[in-house]
């Protein structure tokens, strides 16, 4: 019986693909979505990552109190997506260049933060850092200023969103990190092994690779499992199915 009552309460988890990360004030539910896109629950508030692949994308899920949007390219800021949700009790926190293309009509505010700053949304403190490119150029896909990383901080941890970044010295200097999304996708961002010895030197508890669609198509995630089991053997690498169509 005992096991039975186990299956029958993990089974909608991994159904869905979600886990629970346990804080001093309850868990936080991390459901991937699609690519970058995941949706956080925590204390009954419900956030959307970059809300992207269709309204329908989120069939199932709360209507969100925040959505973060991290830059402005249509893996991130998706306005069919964005259109086809119900925002109404929603706060959009954004980068400038992110709001200036926003209809704010249809979310009940929004909250323009650049590098460096921090506000509490609906009791949740939202820290925007740096995500760029490498050399920093004129012509870079991800200029050092326009887009955000977050780090959410709640019940005790902190999680941290890397939105498109590559190997910025901004990562690897993040202390105290209990749950990080990684991203690797070249010629995007960086590649497995950056991203690993990244992750390696900053240390999170927790390690989701997600936002690893290239124009080669999927990146390895195992590699990058093996090279942070190697190099960090005390991070744990959770590897989620975000790419369910492929």
């Amino acid at each position: 019986m005992k096991h039975i009552l186990f299956s029958l309460i993990f089974l909608p988890i991994t159904l869905f693909g979600q886990d629970l990360i346990s804080t001093n004030s309850g868990d936080i539910k991390i459901t991937p979505i699609l690519h970058g896109t995941l949706v956080l629950e925590y204390q009954g508030k419900t956030i959307y990552v970059d809300p992207y692949g269709g309204a329908s994308a989120f069939d199932g899920q709360n209507t969100p109190d925040i959505v973060l949007i991290t830059d402005i390219h249509g893996d991130h800021l998706n306005q069919e997506t964005l259109g086809g949700l119900d925002l109404s009790k929603a706060t959009i926190v954004a980068p400038k260049a992110v709001a200036d293309q926003l209809d704010g009509s249809k979310s009940k505010s929004i909250l323009v933060m650049g590098n460096g700053q921090s506000q509490k949304v609906s009791e949740i403190l939202i820290s925007a850092i740096p995500m760029y490119n490498l050399p920093e150029t004129d012509d870079s896909r991800h200029p050092k200023g326009r887009g955000n990383g977050y780090i959410l901080s709640m019940g005790g941890k902190k999680i941290y969103l890397s939105g498109d970044t590559e190997d910025i010295p901004e990562m690897r200097n993040l202390k105290e990190i209990d749950v990080a999304f990684v991203c690797m996708n070249l010629p995007y961002t960086m590649d497995v092994d950056q991203a690993a010895d990244a992750v390696a030197e900053f240390k999170p508890s927790i390690v989701y690779p997600y936002h690893y669609r290239g124009t080669d198509g999927l990146a390895d995630v195992e590699k990058f499992k093996s090279l942070v089991n190697t190099q960090a053997p005390e991070v744990e690498v959770r590897l989620k199915n975000w790419y369910p169509r492929n």
